[in-house]
């Protein structure tokens, strides 16, 4: 009997042993990838030492720009414990009883909160490094008066409130003795909440209830990376608890941005320093854990063929085609066009007609299009803006149609940028930069034209003098500057002569120039000879001293110009060095710049990098400028 109770009692107390030391004698693995915030992988890593962060290569490289954190040293907990009614009496006493262990021996820095859940899921305390306030709501936790158990809703409540927080370990703890049966969310949707707050489920189920079913605990801790464990009572959960502790000493939380591409399957291996290396072939899918749960996107070609090198091939090939198409469809038109116009004398007249009015209906259609859209916004400020920067742009178009020119620009550009997978912060400063390019082109086109006008201008002031001079009229020395001037001055002065024959006041035909043209100096010349006409005097001698004066301006700009050159150039250097020194890394290598793209950091910075440029940008343009 004594060599029967041996044998008893030595494998129990060897099992206990292994119990105890399982995570210090397996080998290092990986219990779980997330990769449903594609390009970001995160990996839960389970080693059997507790020191030295595991490394990851991907394809047999080393991950660039990793973010380890060990969940025994510094993490955010939720302890969300079951109180509906099945586990009335003792259960929900030890329950809370090991909870208020696990608080007690967690780390200084963890930071815990409490949530209980039965019909509904409501947390008791906010997260605290202190254990007093989770001992407090353990030590008054009771059960439910209403039945029912909410554990997805419970999951979601702790996933949404682990969000906020700044630990480097994310980690749920659920105990329940039952199935859910109340919530209003799914599994799914569980799961899906859980990986975006970065945390791991781990799971204990107290068997023994009518209503237990392990399958669901089971699958949500390992979709989440987390870890399962059953006890036969609850008076084993202390044990439990204890044991996840030490489980989560031994485990690390491992995210890195990917540079593989979607549905493409990859190796990853991840080693511990001393504790060796493990491997695991993984698909990266953003449409949940590891390929759990992920649907296949219906394809024509099979996915083998989106992952070969023909790929590319093919589109290219396809895409040139249609290009080439939708030439050969131009070149038809313009002939078909061409064909038409030398037919169309030895058409029957019926014929004429009837092409004629479908030409003029496409034009109406358009032109109801552009005055609908010029009488809604004609009393706006930026509208009326945009129209007079046309006019000094000397363009034969309407703001409307300007508008609608940028709306178009903008849109192909998103169109081709989303089919070329770009990032939506690309995407929209893409969007931004093509919708404003007309805009910008017209200011361009403006200011060019302005600047030569104000070249011209003491030379037309003196050949006006000199014709004032020579006893002609005002009128006519105007007629000789549209006669021997060259453009843009000679378009305008004509067009003042014009509406002058129409009966219109030449002070009003002036007046009018000087807004259309834009010229400060123009304005300035216009209100002397105004004044000069009706209080009388010489105006010859008034436009020789005014040509000398806007002369002596334009060199007094030209040199500020000069002065100015360095500071300018240092502008348009620091504001264009961050941009090309990102599109070269980005180049070189993209795997050091993709957390800047691919990740809510990275856009915060790049967001608050473009606010810093452009408020650099407008104090570098007032210290360089000079409005004289």
């Amino acid at each position: 009997m004594r060599r029967k109770g041996k044998r008893t009692v030595v494998p129990v107390v060897v099992l206990a042993a292994l119990v105890v030391a399982a995570p210090a004698a397996a080998a290092v693995r990986i219990s779980g990838v997330d990769t449903s915030n594609y390009p970001s992988v995160r990996l839960t890593v389970v080693s059997p030492l507790t020191s030295g962060a595991p490394t990851v290569r991907e394809n047999g490289l080393p991950v660039v720009g990793a973010q380890t954190a060990n969940l025994g040293s510094a993490k955010s907990v939720v302890l969300a414990v079951d109180r509906s009614q099945s586990m009335r009496g003792a259960k929900i006493h030890a329950a809370a009883a090991a909870a208020r262990a696990f608080v007690d021996a967690k780390g200084s820095s963890d930071r815990v909160q409490v949530l209980a859940f039965g019909s509904s899921a409501l947390p008791l305390t906010k997260f605290s490094s202190s254990s007093a306030d989770a001992d407090a709501a353990l030590n008054d936790l009771t059960v439910d008066t209403t039945p029912g158990t909410a554990i997805w809703d419970a999951v979601i409540r702790a996933s949404i409130a682990l969000r906020r927080e700044n630990q480097p370990g994310h980690v749920i703890l659920l105990v329940t003795d039952g199935r859910d049966v109340s919530s209003t969310a799914t599994i799914d949707q569980a799961v899906a909440a859980a990986q975006r707050a970065h945390a791991g489920v781990y799971a204990i189920g107290i068997a023994g209830g009518k209503d237990f079913s392990p399958r669901d605990l089971r699958e949500l801790a390992v979709r989440t990376g987390g870890a399962y464990l059953q006890a036969s009572s609850s008076a084993d959960l202390a044990a439990l608890y204890a044991r996840i502790g030490r489980r989560l000493a031994h485990t690390w939380q491992v995210s890195y941005v990917t540079a593989a591409r979607p549905n493409e399957q990859v190796r990853l291996a991840v080693a511990i320093p001393g504790g060796g290396t493990t491997k695991r072939d993984v698909t990266l899918t953003a449409a949940g854990l590891d390929g759990v749960g992920a649907a296949e996107r219906p394809s024509v070609l099979p996915r083998q063929f989106w992952r070969s090198n023909l790929a590319p091939l093919v589109l290219t090939s396809a895409v040139g085609f249609l290009v080439l198409l939708a030439v050969g469809f131009g070149n038809a038109a313009r002939s078909g066009t061409w064909l038409n116009a030398r037919l169309a004398p030895h058409l029957v007249p019926t014929q004429r007609k009837g092409r004629a009015t479908q030409q003029r209906t496409g034009q109406s259609f358009r032109k109801t299009v552009v005055t609908a859209t010029e009488s809604a916004f004609a009393n706006v400020k930026q509208f009326r803006a945009l129209q007079r920067l046309l006019t000094r742009a000397d363009l034969p178009l309407l703001a409307a149609e300007l508008l609608y020119i940028a709306a178009g620009a903008a849109i192909l550009v998103a169109l081709v940028a989303s089919i070329a997978g770009a990032p939506a912060l690309v995407t929209l400063v893409l969007m931004a930069m093509a919708g404003s390019g007309p805009v910008v082109w017209v200011a361009m086109r403006a200011s060019k034209r302005i600047k030569a006008f104000d070249n011209q201008l003491a030379d037309l002031l003196i050949t006006i003098a000199a014709s004032l001079k020579a006893g002609h009229s005002f009128r006519h020395a105007i007629q000789s500057v549209v006669d021997e001037g060259a453009e843009p001055a000679a378009k305008e002065f004509r067009r003042v002569l014009t509406e002058t024959r129409l009966g219109r006041p030449m002070d009003e035909a002036l007046g009018e120039m000087a807004d259309r043209v834009g010229s400060k100096n123009l304005s300035f010349v216009l209100n002397a000879v105004t004044i000069q006409r009706q209080i009388g005097g010489s105006l010859a001698g008034l436009f020789d001293m005014v040509a000398e004066t806007v002369r002596q301006r334009q060199q007094f700009a030209r040199k500020i110009r000069s002065l100015t050159a360095m500071g300018r150039m240092s502008a348009y250097v620091l504001g264009g060095l961050p941009f090309a020194m990102s599109i070269l890394i980005s180049l070189i290598s993209p795997t050091y710049m993709s957390p800047l793209w691919h990740t809510s950091t990275g856009h915060e910075m790049v967001i608050a990098a473009l606010v810093m440029l452009a408020i650099g940008g407008v104090i570098l343009r007032k210290i360089v400028s000079f409005k004289g």
